[in-house]
């Protein structure tokens, strides 16, 4: 992983003695191989009050899942023993939801739009500023459900359509009462619908309440979260009954009770 020189950060070097976080902080599996860099980056998201496991290679990364539960994946593209695209599409294939932020490696749109296909919840170009992963762990981490034992929201808003419902405190999509594995970007995207039925909303405004408006995509990031989740909920895809298009203006969420002509 190659991130652009931290001394805005306030990392100069091995010296730093290690931070130790609270028990209870979000552990973050930081998977690259380029030691120099995956050190000093665990020693500043340590300083941000985060626990930071980091590995160089994909065995590790299995390894550490098997034996404790993992906040949140930084996982590099390149790797020794592997592509990090295939081990986030083989995370998901396994039912795995834990949040993965894909750091690709030129920030081309076609690796963005791959790593969002395959299930990754955010993307970062490299080189990559620390503070701005930082925002990102802080964004998708957001978008997590509450731990268990958190005290209940006053009111658990559930939103029904077809044989599906979405509870929006747990963050839970159900069909016919199974769960369906959904990205915390796929869960943001289909609640801001959701959450304005019958409301046309534009990329950038469906964008924004998604994900906040300090949070930079491109159209094609929407549109292959979009075509994701009609997969998932449409009986025909291209022909969708809840998650409509509306041309050249943006995106439409259309109730039961409503008509197919948004």
């Amino acid at each position: 992983m190659r991130l652009r020189t931290p001394h805005a950060a306030g990392l100069s070097g091995a010296r730093r003695p290690r931070m130790l976080a609270a028990m209870d902080a979000p552990l973050l599996l930081l998977v690259d191989d380029d030691h120099r860099l995956r050190e000093l980056t665990a020693r500043y998201l340590e300083t941000q009050g985060y626990r930071v496991a980091p590995v160089a290679h994909l065995a590790a990364m299995r390894r550490e899942l098997e034996k404790r539960h993992v906040d949140l994946i930084v996982l590099d593209l390149m790797l020794p023993d592997g592509d990090g695209l295939t081990a986030c599409r083989d995370l998901r294939g396994a039912g795995v939801a834990t949040p993965v932020i894909m750091l690709t490696a030129r920030g081309e749109d076609i690796d963005r739009i791959v790593g969002l296909e395959i299930g990754a919840d955010d993307y970062l170009a490299k080189p990559c500023n620390p503070r701005e992963l930082l925002a990102r762990i802080r964004a998708v981490l957001r978008r997590q459900p509450a731990a268990v034992g958190a005290a209940p929201q006053a009111q658990a808003e559930v939103v029904r359509f077809g044989g599906f419902e979405l509870e929006l405190h747990t963050r839970v999509l159900r069909r016919d009462g199974r769960p369906q594995l959904l990205s915390s970007g796929e869960f943001a995207v289909l609640a801001a619908l959701l959450r304005h039925p019958r409301q046309t909303l534009s990329r950038d405004r469906l964008m924004n309440l998604a994900r906040g408006l300090d949070h930079q995509a491109s159209d094609r990031s929407i549109d292959v979260m979009l075509s994701r989740l009609r997969k998932l909920i449409e009986a025909d895809p291209r022909r969708p009954r809840w998650l409509q298009t509306v041309r050249n203006l943006g995106y439409v969420f259309v109730p039961d009770d409503a008509g197919d002509d948004a």
